[in-house]
Order: structure tokens, then sequence, then C-alpha cells
């Protein structure tokens, strides 16, 4: 085949925009030309995208997933879950192990990248979950094969709590990799439960979510979970921040090596607040639960002044008529790994990101955090991960358009400014205009570690 040329972009990328073309041949980047340095003889050879008045980024990193692979497959796949990633703009992804069976052992693990290797549109790797007593598949990970190791500090779906005190302590002494952590005190959110439940009889409204997953009990966990890491030493990842006043425990600078504790916020956390749960009830119930206007606007900050390292997704199927129950029933998660890079480009039209802000943030940083090979970024050897946007090209979300296996969304209804053109994975076109490549070309992420 002739090499592919994505010509005269808008490319963003290491905070620099530039007008230029981007030429791929055997699935990576092999050169990049700016406006006025691309030889005639590359125009005529290539086979040409024309992407004036587009931009061209690195396909998006998104750190936290919930695929439901394998046991949970009624809600999600997959197969359907990658697909309607690439379709978002997600050319790699990092799930969660709370699956059924909860992945916990490396043989789980390696079912997991079975499946994937037969069914994924995206690039992946999976998480091994933390238990209080696996230490020994922890300490058994190779760094250069899994990206990181999920600690559930909190109880959420699927139950994979790690409350032992001593068994904490050996995780973050013994793990070979990153600890990602959902943080949030079970203990206090327990009391809190019993305490509305006999107030309302039971019946307990969803706008007390957020009163019940309070600001407490994040930061209770969260500030554990930090001094954890500093007395050992351990790279520490905290995952989906949803207070203020968490964001007391990060430094404000850009990732590099020597910063050992990162944070990510989700998309979610950055556009809901809690007057949202008259109009959306539990179709937005999270956990951590949606807060406070004043801690959603802090957020943002902290994506701006780089207390937060990364902006990812939770995406988190579930049916709608598992979501349409009563406030303790109804499950916890919504999906939105189809539009987080619509939703951070619409903060771009409302002038409260940057376009050098949002690749950082869904690109460049989770790349590095993780020490991801050759991807993140749009450089000559690297693999050919790129997104392709129209900046003025309005899209609708609704469920024509949606490709969630569960068929729905929280943004149904929202009109985005923007809209993805064109997704490239390893050099192939894996999403144009509305249409799915079927032909797969995901690879397995790898690790320099």
């Amino acid at each position: 085949m002739n090499p592919i040329l994505i010509h005269n972009a808008l490319i963003i990328n290491e905070h620099i925009k530039q007008k230029g073309s981007v030429l791929i041949e055997s699935g990576k980047i092999s050169e990049v030309y700016t406006e006025k340095d691309l030889p005639e003889a590359i125009l005529q050879q290539s086979q040409v995208i024309d992407a004036e008045n587009k931009i061209l980024i690195p396909g998006v990193i998104d750190d936290h997933v919930h695929f439901r692979e394998p046991g949970l497959t009624h809600k999600a796949d997959i197969y359907s879950e990658s697909k309607a990633a690439i379709a978002g703009g997600v050319t790699s992804y990092m799930e969660m192990p709370n699956t059924k069976p909860p992945a916990v052992t490396m043989s789980q693990l390696k079912e997991k990248f079975g499946i994937a290797e037969k069914n994924s549109f995206a690039n992946f790797s999976f998480y091994l979950g933390a238990t209080n007593a696996n230490i020994k598949e922890i300490k058994s990970i190779d760094p250069r094969e899994i990206c990181g190791v999920k600690i559930f500090m909190g109880a959420s779906t699927g139950n994979m709590l790690v409350d032992n005190r001593s068994s904490l302590e050996q995780i973050f002494v013994e793990s070979p990799v990153l600890i990602s952590a959902h943080c949030e005190d079970e203990k206090t959110i327990q009391n809190n439960i019993q305490h509305y439940s006999e107030q309302f009889s039971g019946e307990i409204p969803v706008a007390y979510h957020p009163i019940i997953r309070s600001e407490e009990a994040c930061y209770k966990s969260s500030s554990m979970a930090v001094e954890l890491a500093r007395k050992y030493r351990a790279r520490l990842h905290l995952l989906h921040l949803s207070t203020a006043k968490e964001l007391e425990l990060l430094e404000r600078t850009r990732f590099d090596s020597n910063k050992h504790i990162t944070a990510e916020a989700c998309i979610h956390h950055l556009w809901f607040d809690d007057k949202d749960y008259n109009n959306y009830g539990t179709r937005i119930k999270w956990n951590p639960a949606i807060k406070k206007a004043r801690d959603r606007e802090a957020l943002l900050k902290g994506v701006n002044t780089h207390a937060i390292d990364v902006v990812a997704t939770d995406h988190a199927p579930h049916l709608l008529e598992e979501k349409n129950n009563t406030y303790l029933k109804a499950p916890s998660g919504a999906p939105m790994v189809q539009h987080s890079l619509l939703a951070m480009l619409e903060f771009h039209h409302r002038k409260k990101l940057s376009l050098n802000t949002i690749v950082e943030k869904m690109c460049h940083a989770p790349a590095d955090i993780f020490n991801i090979s050759k991807r993140g970024y749009i450089r000559k050897g690297y693999w050919a991960d790129l997104v392709l946007i129209d900046p003025i090209k309005p899209h609708r979300v609704h469920k024509e358009n949606i490709l969630y296996k569960c068929g729905w969304s929280p943004l149904e209804g929202q009109i985005y400014s923007s809209r993805i053109s064109h997704t490239f994975v390893n050099g192939k076109i894996a999403y144009q205009n509305g249409q799915i490549n079927e032909e797969k070309n995901a690879r397995k992420l790898t690790f320099e570690r």
C-alpha cells in the first residue's frame, strides 16, 4: 500500500500548534512535515487525506475504563466499547479489574488479553486488581506488560474493597508498577447511608448521593493513600478526584519523573454538578459522586494548573433499566468513552481549556505517567495513533449514533461544536466520518520500565 499522508492539518503536539502534514508508513509515523518543507514527490506517491481546516492530535489514551468483560457482557464488552472508543478518538485504553470474576490473578488477566487480541478496535492494557490477600500475584507482574495495579480503597461495583491496613502497606511497598487508587472511606459512607436511610425510611433521594459519598469520605481515603505513597515512595495515581479539598494533596507541576503522586479527573466531574441530579437522577450516579459547582470549577482549574495530570472517563456502562431504579438499588457509573474528547473540545470552545492542555491531559500525560512505549505523541518512529477533528462541524448525541452496547448516554441531546472526522490506530483508518472499519488493527500496549 502507498503511504498515507495527512495533509495540511493544524497539528497540536508538544505545546506547539503548526500547520503541517504527517506521513504514515508500516503503521508508524515516518515523518512530520511543516507547511513549507513537504517534498512534492511525497505528495504524489501517497494516499492523501486532505486535512485543510481540520485539527490533528495524537490518539487519546484513556487510563480508566470498565468494558465489563468477562462476566458482565449484558452491559458491555470489549468489542462494543472499543468500537465506541475509536469513534470518540480514543485509540488506547486501560481497563479495570472489577469484572466477573474480578481480574485478581495473572491467569485471569491473560484471559482478558486474549479476548482483546481478538475483539478490540483500540490498543489495550489491563490492570491487575488488588485484594487483601493477593500480594504474590502483584509481585509477579512484569512491569513491561501490565499497566498498573488497581486498588479499591472504597467499595464500588464489584466489591473489591481493600480495607486491611497491613495489606495496603504491603501493596504500597511491593508493587512493581504504578498503583491506581479509588479513594473513598467506606466506614464514613456506611454511616451516612444508615443515617439517611433512617431519615427517609430507606427511600433516599438521589440528590443525597454527594452527601453520602461526601467530601469527608473522599479526602479521608485520598489522604491515606498519599500518606502511604510518601512513606514508601510508591508511584500513586489518584483516580477520579471529585472534590476541591483533595487538590490540597497535590503538587501543581507538570508531570516528570520526579512526580510520584499523580491525579486524574473524569469528564463527568468536570461537566456536571449537584444541581444536575434534578434533571438526570440516577443516570449521573457515579462513585465518587458528582459534587458541588465549586468542586467542578476547582477540578477544571486543577487541570489548567497541573494539579490534575490526566483527564479520563471512568467509562462504566449499565443497562438503562438498571439505572432507572431507586437510589440505593441503582448501580453507579455511566458510559462516556465515545464523547470524552468532544466534551473537552467544548470546554475549549467555551474558552476554559486550550487545545494544548487537552492534548497534554488526554494524550501526552497518560503516555508519560504509565511509560507507554511510542504512543501519545506525534513523533517520527511512534505508532500512528492519530485523531483528525473537524472543529466547527456540530455533532448531536442521540440514540442513532451511540455505539455503547447499553444504548444510552447521559449526554443524549447534547450538541457539541466539533466532531471526530478520522481515527487512526497503528497507521490504519479505524473510523471515518461515522463509519467503523471492521478490520481491527489494535495492539497490546507495552511499557518502557
